[in-house]
Formats: structure tokens, C-alpha cells, sequence
């Protein structure tokens, strides 16, 4: 295999490797919005963690024993 092939089809891999991870991008986007959407999750409270980080600030989530 010679240079010229072995930089064609290095070209090649990092321009589908590009396409998969941002098809992986999307659906994770698509993911987060739909699980939003239904209500399952609230990441605007997630979002505001930072903010509120305080040591008597109420918890985001009750575990279950």
C-alpha cells in the first residue's frame, strides 16, 4: 500500500467517522428532547445545579429505598 492510498483511505475513514459521530450527536439531541417532552425527565433542573448549589438547597430527586 503506498502513501497516496493509505492517505486516501484515511481520508475516507475520518469522513464517515465524522457522519457516525454526528448522527450519534443528533439522536442523543433527539433523545434528551423527547424524554423532556413526555416528562420522564426535567434537565432544566439539572441546568440550574450549579446555580443552586447550596448545602441546605433541596434535593433534585428522592431515591427510593
Amino acid at each position: 500500500m503506498s502513501f497516496d492510498e493509505f492517505a486516501q483511505l484515511q481520508g475516507h475513514f475520518y469522513f464517515f467517522l465524522i457522519f457516525f459521530l454526528t448522527i450519534v450527536l443528533y439522536a442523543y439531541i433527539f433523545h434528551l428532547y423527547k424524554t423532556q417532552k413526555s416528562g420522564k425527565k426535567d434537565y432544566e433542573k439539572y441546568a440550574n445545579l450549579a446555580l443552586n448549589d447550596d448545602l441546605d438547597s433541596e434535593l433534585l430527586e428522592r431515591r427510593a429505598k
